[in-house]
């Protein structure tokens, strides 16, 4: 299997495959396989076995904590290595740009997250600014500090971003109402809100996109 994956990738390998070749680097000359079923089978998918800490996974599992930490890795890991691809000072100069890196954002998070995407004249990322964090169903925005961060990053322009774990990607009335008072607030120290995305799993909804209210430079 190492092999295969050597000369194909992961391309038509079956999850509980991927994670046999994981677990190779975990338990060395035991039977991966059956390790890998017997942890789908418990967990019932890969995204949900990553997505537990380390706590569970040993309880669960009773599996070290080493192989635990390798496990609960994987999401962190890989939000990494998609947020670098973007590298320093990326253009994001439209929904479709948006929506794409915010996707990435929020890779492996379990509960709504809010963050302002601080952006130079030249719609360049400058800073990823993390203004709240909450539960899985609401996230507490203060206004104030959303100010304070916009202006400690130098922000010419902002896109405001934050998740529905496990949800629908349409907009929330309560959605509605604090992208109208940040593009308010930000307003009056003259910085735009160019775009308000949210995501949910691998979709995402645009603001700018669906209504064309809060577009600049797009």
């Amino acid at each position: 299997m190492r092999q295969r994956y050597k000369t194909h990738g992961l391309d038509g390998f079956h999850d509980h495959e991927a994670l046999e070749i994981l677990l190779y680097y975990c338990y060395p000359r035991c039977d991966t396989n059956v390790i890998a079923h017997k942890m789908l089978d418990e967990f019932g998918s890969l995204q949900n076995l990553f997505d537990a800490n380390v706590d569970t996974l040993m309880a669960r599992l009773g599996c070290s904590e080493n192989i635990a930490v390798l496990l609960s890795m994987m999401p962190a890991v890989a939000k990494r290595y998609l947020r670098g691809k973007w590298g320093e000072k990326t253009v994001i100069g439209s929904a479709d740009a948006a929506g794409a890196y915010a996707i990435n954002l929020f890779v492996g998070e379990h509960v709504e997250t809010f963050y302002a995407l601080c952006l130079d004249t030249g719609l360049r990322l400058n800073q990823v600014v993390q203004i709240a964090k909450g539960t899985v169903d609401e996230v507490p925005v203060f206004t104030r500090e959303l100010v304070r961060k916009v202006l400690e990053h130098h922000a010419a322009n902002v896109i405001l971003v934050h998740n529905h774990p496990g949800g629908a990607t349409t907009p929330s009335h309560n959605d509605n109402a604090l992208t109208t008072r940040v593009k308010d607030a930000l307003g009056l120290i003259d910085v735009p809100v160019v775009d308000h995305i949210i995501v949910a799993a691998d979709k995402y909804y645009s603001y700018a996109q669906r209504s064309g209210r809060y577009v600049k430079g797009y």
